[in-house]
């Protein structure tokens, strides 16, 4: 099995095979909760416009999102696990876009099987692409907004790619460290409002959910995420 860790949009458009998107703080942590809170099926989109455009096909839906970290105007919620961790979604789709996740899966056109990732369902997606047995794996660590090479993606990569290959490898300091690093942010109290020091960590939780976030292409061009137990 060959496995590339790559960034950015075109990491993912270059990405093939089997592919993962990751982004930990905070798109696919945020996805993760919100099918724990009871959504029956996430939609990702690159645009703001085409989410408004998408709940007007939804009759028990909610937006979910960003743009410079903050909540988009008119959407219900922003991409904060804590918000959606307090939010009970059951039966409900949530439509999601955000800077770098959502753009990433939609730019995934090569890939033969996608995913969605963070460190809250890594050892998931280890599990699933163990048992599936494919020939490529491309690892797309977004970043932050999708243009800083983010250490939280990397790591989760790393982490996924080091499961994979069955490598015994201890990475909870690291990921305790990360709040000394990319997850300072987390911690200034000039962003509390939108981004509180609780989404470090329900976003640095490894392997709370045992489940894979399996994307599909839509006829409209956007992403139908789904739960898969694994």
């Amino acid at each position: 099995m060959k496995i590339k860790i790559l960034e950015f949009a075109d990491g993912a458009e270059r990405a093939k095979g089997t592919t993962v998107i990751i982004d930990v703080f905070r798109a696919f942590s945020v996805a993760c909760y919100a099918f724990d809170s009871g959504a029956v099926r996430i939609i990702a989109t690159d645009e703001a416009e085409k989410a408004f455009n998408l709940r007007n096909s939804y009759q028990n839906c909610v937006l979910v999102g960003e743009r410079n970290e903050r909540k988009i105007e008119g959407f219900d919620f922003g991409n904060s696990p804590t918000e959606i961790i307090k939010t009970d979604l059951t039966g409900k789709t949530v439509i999601q876009t955000t800077t770098a996740g959502t753009a990433g899966l939609i730019n995934a056109v090569k890939a033969e099987n996608l995913l969605a990732g963070s460190i809250v369902n890594a050892g998931a997606i280890v599990k699933y692409i163990k048992a599936i047995n494919p020939a490529a794996v491309s690892l797309v660590a977004m970043g932050y907004r999708g243009k800083i090479s983010a250490e939280e993606d990397l790591l989760c990569a790393e982490m996924i790619a080091a499961g994979i290959r069955n490598k015994s490898e201890d990475f909870q300091k690291r990921i305790n460290d990360l709040r000394l690093g990319s997850g300072s942010r987390f911690f200034n109290p000039g962003n509390i409002e939108f981004s509180p020091p609780t989404d470090f960590f329900l976003c640095t939780m490894k392997d709370r959910f045992n489940f894979i976030l399996k994307a599909q292409r839509r006829l409209d061009e956007n992403i139908d995420l789904m739960k898969v137990e694994v």
